[in-house]
């Protein structure tokens, strides 16, 4: 993709306009780093830059972006610019076409406002980011509270930036940074916030992001539900590390660097259900969760929906929460159920879960073993293997279609699963000796 981005601004730089690498993927190189795109920056206009390359689209055209596409990647052609005013917390009422100083000085931090020239092997940093970038520090470029104001992503993006990094927050924008805090949720869209949550819970940084979160103010305005696990005890004979908050925060140490979408979030929610269920035994002076994994799920739900997450990553983060409880019964379950929960598709991710919230707390990892056990020794056949009797089957016996078939099936293939059947002939004889219907 480099040499591709490099053909770009040579292109541009042979027409005669200045065009320089921007933003991100000049940091993650200085950084070691390999970008995952590059944005150039350049002199030219919107139009000029379209007249150039045959393969272009307008995402912004008024802001002077230009998508050109070339080599079968996707790079955002920008024009220098300097911002107008700001009125909605996230774009700008109008832009003036300016050069690459001013441009360097509208953007966020000063890790993110240096430019490369690939042409002449040139950083060109009119902020002093690579001072920063080497000290690891995020410090917004000039004003720290006009440039959150005039983007209030700007709040989660010096989060992600400072738990992707493990860098530090400077102080003056950590303070700005504060008191923005509760004024996120009213200017940016719960799409843009999603997004940002899901590349810090989903990244290695996550503890700390969650740290930064919880600091700042922005967990309280932007999860509530899970700012509300601070100070919600929970009984030391099983947990013996604290509150819910730390047995949350300590299963998020816990998780590998690689995890998906789903897992983060079933980790972070799997006990949100927890302080709204909240009792006291009167006679044991036990505390109780009665119900907190359902409650769990039903918040869960309501939190991604909210947050406008995908059907599928809801579904499978609910479905996380609401078994995460079922772990403790999986050594007393018939073979038949056993193989049916652990055949769902998202198992292995929920056996995770129950890795870290056992390990978290009281340590007992024996449920866990038990299932990495019957996992070898499953593993030689398809743990729901392909059905012997078909509804067809059940009806020609003479049942009428309806619930009762599902039942029949559903018995058939508990006995496949736990004794087996020889064939499909043996199969049909069981059927036919338990379910012949009553005349």
């Amino acid at each position: 993709m480099e040499a591709t981005a490099r053909s770009v601004v040579e292109r541009l730089r042979s027409a005669g306009y200045e065009a320089l690498y921007a933003g991100g993927c000049v940091r993650d190189a200085l950084l070691g780093l390999t970008p995952s795109d590059y944005d150039i920056a350049t002199s030219a206009r919107p139009g000029a830059v379209r007249a150039l390359f045959e393969r272009t689209y307008a995402v912004g055209a008024h802001f002077g972006v230009i998508i050109v596409l070339e080599g079968g990647a996707e790079f955002q052609v920008a024009t220098f610019r300097s911002d107008g005013e700001y009125r909605d917390g996230r774009h700008p009422r109008s832009v003036t076409f300016t050069d690459a100083r001013e441009d360097a000085l509208r953007r966020d931090f000063t890790i993110n406002g240096m430019f490369y020239d690939p042409v002449v092997d040139e950083v060109i940093d009119h902020v002093n980011g690579r001072a920063d970038l080497k000290a690891g520090i995020i410090r917004a470029i000039g004003d720290p509270r006009a440039r959150f104001a005039e983007d209030r992503l700007r709040l989660l993006r010096a989060i992600r930036f400072a738990a992707t990094f493990g860098f530090t927050i400077e102080a003056q924008t950590w303070e700005a940074l504060r008191e923005a805090a509760p004024t996120l949720p009213s200017a940016v869209s719960p799409e843009r916030i999603r997004d940002e949550l899901t590349r810090v819970f989903q990244g290695p940084g996550r503890v700390r992001g969650l740290d930064l979160l919880s600091e700042s103010g922005l967990l309280a305005v932007i999860l509530p539900e899970v700012e509300a696990l601070k100070g919600c005890e929970q009984p030391p004979q099983f947990h013996p590390e604290g509150d819910v908050y730390v047995h949350t925060r300590r299963m998020l140490e816990l998780l590998p660097e690689e995890i998906s979408v789903s897992l983060a979030f079933a980790v972070l929610f799997h006990d949100i259900g927890k302080p709204p269920t909240f009792s006291l035994d009167p006679q044991e002076g036990r505390i109780r969760f009665n119900g907190h994994d359902r409650v769990g799920a039903e918040m869960t739900a309501a939190i991604m929906e909210r947050l406008r997450f995908p059907r599928e990553t809801i579904d499978a983060t609910v479905e996380a929460v609401a078994n995460h409880m079922v772990f403790k019964d999986v050594q007393r379950m018939r073979v038949a159920r056993l193989k049916r929960f652990m055949a769902r598709p998202h198992f292995a991710d929920e056996l995770e879960l129950h890795r870290v919230d056992c390990a978290s707390s009281h340590g007992m990892l024996d449920n866990h073993r038990f299932l990495r056990e019957q996992q070898e020794a499953f593993a030689r056949e398809p743990l729901i293997p392909p059905p012997l009797v078909t509804g067809r089957d059940v009806l020609a016996l003479g049942w009428k279609p309806g619930p009762k078939v599902g039942e029949i099936l559903e018995a058939v293939q508990t006995r496949q699963l736990e004794d087996g059947f020889a064939d499909r002939e043996e199969a049909l004889a069981w059927l036919r000796e338990h379910y012949l219907p009553v005349q």
